[in-house]
């Protein structure tokens, strides 16, 4: 059982992925898998040599799989290239066929998945490296074995920060360079061949910033603004609405101060970040009242965030002037 160490920052904690649908696959003998990690992904362990690395690897499926990485994020920047076959891929809300040559740029805060639901055959590849950020604002903090000059990495920062095209056809330099690293992890031997990976995902590197700066990319700053951190936030928050939030655990979590949390909240919704929390678990109320499916009032309460089931019902009332339970018996008639 490899134990979790998660990343904290400023009292909110990112659990690494558990990529437990690709190691079972590589269990069940579904693909040839090759890799090296820390924290929960897979393979043989990273040491200190390599702070900074979350995980690099590569997966070889010869024959049709019934398995996919559903939608998740990762710790860092993944890259992925695929040298062969086809793969199902998405990214926010895009969504594409993966061919030989392509590479993929995935940026902390951006969902994605590989498969649709299952992936393709053939032989993929990719690179997790921890920035040290979580959101689109935040400033990226690079490894310090990243030996690429200050003006070049500042620009190969500027470059994958404000311009999020997730998918880049490659020549064979980067095809060589990721097979090269697939025999580093081959031969990694608890550390003694980190100084070869090291150099090599500088290289890989160095690649990536001759393929992105070219006269045509387009970049974007707005990508980078602190508003959209909070609109991110904001977004996610009907998947937490059960946690006991207050201002500086939601600042916390988007990742800028209070002050910066609230002038963006305002902007965005009109309402300040706990009016907003409050409207969106009532909605959520009333949504789960409409659905029927057995809860009961209680328990209603409780998943949606408020302290008890009183005072739900109380201020359901003040703003429904109604009930929960009419509410609930008003749109069961009004469905019939």
């Amino acid at each position: 059982m490899i134990k979790i160490q998660p990343y904290r920052e400023e009292n909110v904690v990112y659990h690494a992925d558990t990529c437990a649908a690709l190691i079972n696959a590589a269990d069940r003998k579904k693909i040839e898998l090759n890799a090296l990690g820390r924290y929960t992904y897979p393979g043989e362990r990273l040491g200190d040599e390599t702070i900074g690395l979350n995980s690099v690897g590569c997966w070889n499926a010869n024959e049709s799989q019934d398995w996919g990485l559903d939608w998740h994020r990762n710790e860092g920047i993944e890259f992925h290239f695929l040298e062969s076959g086809s793969m199902p891929y998405a990214q926010e809300d895009k969504e594409m066929l993966l061919t030989p040559n392509h590479l993929t740029i995935t940026r902390p805060w951006e969902v994605h998945k590989v498969g649709n639901p299952t992936i393709g055959m053939g032989k993929f590849y990719w690179l997790i490296i921890d920035l040290g950020v979580r959101r689109p604002h935040q400033e990226w903090v690079w490894p310090k074995w990243i030996s690429l000059t200050e003006k070049d990495l500042l620009r190969l920062s500027i470059i994958l920060r404000q311009n999020e095209k997730m998918a880049w056809k490659t020549d064979k330099k980067i095809l060589e360079c990721f097979k090269k690293i697939e025999q580093a992890i081959k031969t990694f031997d608890k550390g003694k061949k980190a100084s070869k990976l090291r150099v090599l995902i500088n290289y890989l590197l160095v690649l990536v910033l001759e393929l992105l700066d070219t006269d045509d990319v387009v970049l974007n700053e707005s990508l980078t603004d602190s508003s959209r951190s909070v609109s991110s936030f904001l977004k996610e928050l009907d998947n937490d609405l059960s946690r006991d939030w207050t201002v500086k655990s939601m600042s916390d979590s988007a990742g800028v101060g209070v002050t910066r949390l609230t002038h963006h909240c305002k902007r965005l919704t009109n309402l300040t970040p706990m009016k907003y929390l409050f409207i969106r678990r009532l909605e959520m109320a009333k949504k789960i009242l409409q659905e029927d499916n057995g809860l009961t009032i209680s328990e209603i309460a409780y998943k949606c965030g408020f302290s008890s089931s009183q005072y739900f019902s109380t201020i359901f009332k003040k703003y429904e002037k109604c009930t929960p339970k009419e509410y609930q018996l008003e749109k069961k008639l009004v469905s019939l």
